[in-house]
């Protein structure tokens, strides 16, 4: 005879840690329940997640080693555990080291309880026992089933322990905070499942050596994904900047190649300085270089104005930057990049302050962007002369202040800009001028 061994089921699929159920219902027989959010506290914050936490909901926040993950979340567990229980959950830090850092941050909380644990059944069973309303867990790769063999920040360990804090977050109603580790590449380590399991997704972006920190929604089932946040770290901890435009302007360097657009972060208009250096190449072939934009727009860009304004570019080193340390992801902001790669070329730039909104196709047509009110409207907020924007764009009119230029060519921006142009020419040495 041949034994014939049984084959049992998972341990996880045997007992979850925590159960997660509901019967089969009509969708007509479900009562609609009210998103009743919680204000962190931290405007900034709670605007990018749509107003505050929900309830029962899954946040992950991912960022670089050292970008202010654990500060962010420590500052938003004070502000929280002011008036609400708050279990604060570290793999990485000693207790002491937690109330060191919460001291050099002034944080201060009556309701706030921490503890340094990696074992997912003892978090849970401290979550039963002090019954808090936000779980903070630093991070979800330090954190491990002990029934499981595999070792924390596995595939299977990531997968089934955010399976866990989901179940926990849904079954009693907790808002449950992980951090997330990123690899080298920027993508957050573990199981792209991890992503789907949660039902909101944070990123802590930076560009190197900068202060600025920026948070975007990647995911969000209870509010928008295109919104954005910015942080300033400083020595106690991360400052809520609430006026985008005033940091990057503020150091802005006026001349040749500078450019200033209006882009839209989520909601909010935001003006970018566009920095564009064009000089003479001694190599065969030309050097392109951009930094904080798409490199393959800058090189249409600059096909454009070569085919379509005639620009001797082809004997040129193009180098294009985005102060501040922002992203420029928009369309609407080819315009400015092509005009400041021309002030460049032609060594010219405006007396005045003004913006640039518009798409640039490829036969050198302004196309029109979404949201053109809001941008123009912060425009005059701001206090700038003029605006130069797509002809298609002014369909709902245009604030009094602003002068509007508006344009349908690319060859019409600049001519314009040309003729609106203080010479640096007396500064530098003149290049070729414009056809």
């Amino acid at each position: 005879m041949v034994e014939e061994k049984s084959i049992q089921p998972s341990r996880s699929a045997q007992n979850n840690l925590t159960q997660f159920t509901s019967t089969v219902s009509l969708l007509s027989e479900i009562e609609p329940s009210k998103l009743n959010r919680a204000p962190t506290g931290m405007g900034e914050f709670d605007r990018i997640l749509g107003g505050g936490v929900t309830p029962g909901s899954l946040i992950l926040l991912g960022g670089a080693p050292g970008i202010g993950k654990s500060t962010l979340v420590l500052q938003i567990a004070g502000l929280l555990g002011q008036k609400k229980k708050v279990l604060y959950v570290s793999g990485e830090e000693s207790q002491e080291q937690i109330k060191s850092r919460a001291d050099r941050l002034g944080v201060h909380a009556p309701n706030l309880y921490l503890l340094s644990e990696t074992s997912l059944e003892v978090i849970l069973d401290q979550v039963k026992e002090i019954k808090p309303e936000f779980l903070i867990v630093d991070s979800i790769q330090t954190t491990a089933r002990i029934d499981f063999p595999s070792s924390a920040g596995s595939v299977a360990q990531i997968r089934e322990c955010a399976a866990e804090f989901l179940a926990c977050a849904k079954s009693q109603g907790i808002t449950v905070f992980l951090l997330g580790h990123v690899t080298k590449e920027g993508d957050l380590a573990g199981p792209r499942v991890l992503e789907h399991i949660v039902d909101t997704v944070l990123y802590f972006e930076s560009e190197p050596q900068k202060s600025l920190r920026v948070l975007r929604a990647h995911k969000n089932r209870f509010g928008p994904t295109s919104e954005v946040a910015l942080f300033e770290m400083e020595s106690d901890g991360l400052k809520e900047v609430a006026d985008f435009s005033e940091v990057f302007l503020k150091e802005r360097h006026k001349g040749p190649g500078s450019c200033l657009v209006m882009a839209m972060e989520g909601s909010r208009p935001l003006v970018l300085e566009i920095q564009a250096l064009v000089s003479k190449s001694y190599f065969g072939l030309p050097r392109r270089m951009v930094n904080s934009m798409d490199f393959n727009r800058a090189l249409l860009m600059i096909a454009v104005l070569e085919k379509r304004v005639n620009l001797n570019l082809g004997s040129q080193d193009v180098f294009v930057n985005v102060t501040g340390g922002v992203r420029v992801k928009e369309p609407a902001a080819d315009l400015g990049l092509a005009c400041a790669i021309a002030s460049a070329f032609g060594n010219f730039y405006p007396s005045s302050d003004g913006v640039f909104i518009g798409e640039v196709g490829l036969g050198g047509e302004l196309r029109s962007v979404s949201h053109s009110t809001e941008r123009l409207k912060e425009s005059e907020r701001l206090g700038f002369s003029w605006a130069v924007v797509p002809r298609k764009s002014l369909k709902n009119g245009a604030p009094s202040r602003l002068k509007i230029i508006a344009v349908d060519h690319l060859k019409e921006a600049i001519q314009w800009l040309q003729t609106e142009s203080k010479s640096s020419s007396q500064i530098f040495e003149k290049e070729e001028s414009l056809s």
